[in-house]
């Protein structure tokens, strides 16, 4: 495998592969490579306004199936097109979505996109679906977070039977590597991270006052480490009622609205805040109210990108930060650590690659034959109705009979024969 890079377009190629099987694959990526976490939190979209920009983006920009992926370590766009990821349909890309980026962010997420084509995009996807991409390599939150954004673009009906046939060997090839690899042994992820920091602090006792904001994933996973630490005193705030009561349930603590954090009066020690919000949900004002008049210092841990707690918070009062930016460093070194698996990692996807092209050259062969069985169906409607219908008037019932079952047969075994030859001929060739 090399590297090979285009001013700062990065470009992943594999050699000795056939690129026309994938030729529409495309991906458009901003992750924590090459943009810092706060910039790259812009691009983050909100679930309310997602799909009407994917719908733009396929209308103007002629894509046909497309997911989008926002994790708090990356951006990502995966679709197919016949256009070249070059640095104008980037632009424009980045246009039709329509973020309100002011003209420098425009140009900072132009000239530091990782844009894959064909095989090198379908690379990507399998080494981000495996963590080999991730801030920490090893964390298995990254494919259940692919498959979500799959599914919820699938159900929107954004993707179809192509990216249904890339979804099911990117979850596959996954499985394996978590299997048949030491990558995930003692798993580090961004949420253990947090919580050992917060644990290095030592000024959270169990009877810590705990704010949970959002009930999402990466916070149910961190509430579950300070439960089974035996930490007690949680308080759920979401958007969705119902899903702050799931959690609190889970954690013995008490649900509110998220409308209800402001006027929220019982105290607190610790915030921990990771919501979809493209906005900072702990202003300046709210975390006045929260503190009540308290003037001791508290913990705050945001795992949200963008993050959920505004710059001046942290500016103006008595606060230890823990933000996934802070976390970076000590996920460099959970890479050096497991090289090895990295390199057991990388064999399993390149099985992968080479097995997914048959299986996706046959499917290429069913979908262009499954014309057939209907055409098979009128060349003997024919037959019996208009070329030979004389003929077949003039026998005799059991004759008729048996011509019937004759033809059928033969109607069967004809729709099955050039699949079965086109399939053998592949299997050959391959």
């Amino acid at each position: 495998m090399t590297v090979e890079q285009s001013g700062l377009i990065t470009f992943v190629s594999l050699k000795k592969q056939d690129n026309t099987i994938l030729e529409y694959l495309k991906i458009i990526a901003f992750t924590h490579k090459q943009i810092d976490l706060k910039s790259l939190g812009k691009l983050v979209i909100c679930e309310q306004t997602l799909d009407d920009r994917l719908r733009n983006i396929q209308s103007e920009l002629g894509v046909k199936e497309i997911f989008y992926v926002g994790t708090c370590n990356r951006v990502e766009f995966v679709f197919t097109s016949p256009s070249s990821l070059d640095k104008d349909f980037i632009t424009r890309f980045l246009t039709v979505l329509d973020m309100g980026l002011p003209a420098q962010y425009m140009e900072q997420f132009v000239e530091n996109v990782s844009a894959y084509e064909q095989l090198d995009a379908f690379n990507h996807l399998l080494r981000t679906s495996c963590s080999l991409e991730s801030l920490v390599v090893g964390e298995k939150e990254i494919l259940a977070q692919i498959r979500k954004a799959y599914e919820a673009c699938r159900v929107a009906g954004f993707t179809g039977d192509y990216m249904r046939m890339i979804m099911n060997r990117v979850v596959k090839t996954a499985k394996e590597v978590y299997t048949h690899t030491n990558i995930s042994k003692n798993p580090v992820s961004i949420v253990s991270l947090a919580y050992r920091k917060l644990r290095d602090l030592k000024m959270c006792s169990s009877e810590a006052r705990l704010l949970i904001i959002g009930a999402g994933e990466t916070n149910r996973n961190l509430a579950q480490y300070l439960k089974k630490h035996k930490y007690t005193n949680f308080s759920v705030f979401n958007r969705t009622l119902e899903n702050a009561e799931t959690l609190a349930k889970e954690l013995n603590g008490t649900a509110y609205p998220l409308t209800a954090l402001e006027n929220y009066d019982k105290g607190f020690d610790v915030i921990i805040t990771c919501t979809g919000s493209t906005e900072a949900i702990i202003t300046e004002a709210v975390y006045k109210k929260l503190l009540n008049g308290d003037t001791s210092k508290k913990v705050i841990v945001d795992l949200a990108i963008p993050n959920d707690t505004a710059a001046e918070v942290v500016k103006n009062f008595p606060v230890h930060y823990i933000e996934v930016e802070s976390l970076k460093e000590i996920a460099r070194k959970n890479i050096q650590e497991r090289y090895d698996e990295l390199v057991n990692a990388e064999h399993i996807i390149e099985e992968n690659i080479k097995d997914f092209e048959l299986v996706l050259r046959q499917r290429k062969i069913e979908i262009a034959m499954s014309c057939v069985p209907q055409k098979i169906k009128e060349i003997k409607h024919t037959a019996i109705n208009g070329i030979f219908a004389d003929e077949i008037d003039k026998l005799d019932e059991n004759s008729r009979l048996l011509l019937e079952k004759v033809m059928n047969y033969m109607e069967k075994k004809y729709i099955s024969v050039p699949m079965v030859m086109a399939k053998e001929i592949l299997v050959k060739n391959s």
